[in-house]
This record gives C-alpha cells, structure tokens and sequence, in this order.
C-alpha cells in the first residue's frame, strides 16, 4: 500500500496554516504544522516530508532562507511558497533558489491544490 504524503506547512499566521493544514487533510493528505522554519527543521517531518510550503516572511529563518538552507544540505522535498509581499523581485528569487511555485497571500485554494499537486507528482 502506498504511503499517504505529509505536506509539512510552515507558517507563523496561526489561522493561515490551520486552514492550510484543513484543506491538505480534506484531500486525504497527511499535514503537519510548523510556526516556524526552526520548528519544522527540529521535526521528523524534515526527512518525512513530500512537500513542504512556507511563507517567505517569518520571525527567524524565512521562507527562502529555509528553502536555501535544505537544497545546501543535498536537496529534499519540493518547496512551495506563499507571501502577503507583493515585489515582483520575489518570483524571480524563488524560481532562482528552486522553488516549484510562488503564491501571494490570500492563497487561492485551487492554486495551492495545483502547486502541492505538481510537487507529489515530481517527488
């Protein structure tokens, strides 16, 4: 039987990632809930996960400094992130450190079920 996939959600908004968390389990994936990067790094869900999705402004470690810091350490799980910021630099920064989508905040729901959707199916 092949295993259910842990989307592993980084967030500080609190009531984002709930509903992020609600979303991914109502598609029958497994998510798990960091409110920080530092959080999400300490967890087993480092090497668990088969998506990760970030916001890029965070206390601490953000979003594309989490991103930098798993593909310097051999890579890992696909990352999507989301961002209230609206610079156009952002998108070109993503794409440059890897990341398979930029979203801006609030999130469409069916934009983010496309994202996490492409990185399941290249991971």
């Amino acid at each position: 039987m092949t295993p259910i996939p842990l989307i592993a959600l980084v967030d500080d908004d609190a009531p984002f990632l709930r509903a992020m968390e609600s979303l991914m389990r109502a598609l029958g994936w497994r998510a798990e809930g960091f409110s920080s990067a530092e959080g999400f790094l300490g967890s087993t869900a480092r090497t668990e996960a088969a998506c990760i999705v970030s916001d890029v402004q965070m206390p601490g470690m953000g979003g594309m400094e989490l991103m930098r810091r798993l593909a310097a350490e051999g890579g890992g799980a696909p990352v999507i992130l989301v961002t209230a910021r609206t610079e156009a630099r952002l998108d070109e920064e993503a794409r440059a450190g890897g990341a398979l989508c930029l979203l801006r905040k609030p999130v469409e729901p069916q934009a983010l079920i496309d994202c996490v959707s492409r990185a399941l199916d290249a991971a």
